[in-house]
């Protein structure tokens, strides 16, 4: 279950990897570690980013990374639980293939099929303009029991071109708010995101909201290596 959680963490960050505006890193040997907070702001849980590998440049590039899973105390699992997975650029546009994270060495014992539409940002993004719809469904066999994952996501919008502080430093990054709405178990609970995308970093903050809109969590960008 902790490698699905990992899957549906890069796919929320993977949802601003652009060229030339890359709201992703580009570099390799790259690490990004985030924290997720509960409702209260208490850690509740870790994720590192690193980047493995970057082919080509500007408008066209693939991207290699790893992310892993880490306990509330910012420590490793034995095993390490971690997905390696690809973002492929192409013509400025992101395209993410959620099929590199099923890999021959990875979740052996589950099978899954991703179908879907990607989010899409502009290079260029300004204040007020709309972004179209996305979805991605996730049908997982994991032998003992059958799941599916539906999300939605609509409602984008740019909000404001901000700087945004937290524990990795200030950032000047695309305010950007999202309706997500995810179904399992045909059990819909619907979500407002507001995440805040730096150029060459990726994903800085992200807060999530009930249909209240009180806040239910948050994550938090807290150390930045090798950029």
């Amino acid at each position: 279950m902790r490698k699905v959680l990992v899957i549906v963490f890069i796919l929320t960050l993977a949802t601003g990897a652009y060229a030339q505006n890359a709201f992703f890193p580009t570099k390799a040997g790259m690490q990004l570690t985030y924290v997720a907070n509960d409702a209260k702001g208490k850690a509740s849980g870790y994720t590192l980013l690193t980047v493995k590998d970057v082919a080509g440049s500007g408008e066209n590039m693939t991207i290699s990374y790893v992310g892993e899973s880490l306990d509330k105390n910012r420590k490793s699992s034995k095993p390490p639980v971690e997905m390696s997975y690809q973002v492929i650029i192409k013509d400025g546009v992101m395209v993410l293939d959620m099929n590199q994270m099923f890999s021959s060495q990875q979740l052996k014992d589950v099978n899954v099929e991703i179908t879907g539409i990607p989010v899409e940002i502009p290079n260029n993004l300004q204040p007020g303009q709309k972004l179209k719809d996305a979805n991605v469904t996730m049908k997982l066999d994991m032998v003992i029991m059958k799941m599916t994952t539906e999300i939605k996501i609509t409602d984008g919008e740019c909000l404001a071109i901000e700087d945004v502080t937290v524990p990795a430093g200030t950032f000047t990054s695309h305010k950007i708010t999202q309706t997500v709405s995810t179904t399992v178990m045909k059990k819909t609970v619907t979500a407002k995101t507001i995440t805040w995308y730096a150029p060459g970093i990726g994903t800085v903050k992200t807060e999530t909201y009930d249909s209240k809109d009180k806040l239910t969590g948050s994550t938090e960008l807290i150390e930045v290596k090798g950029n």
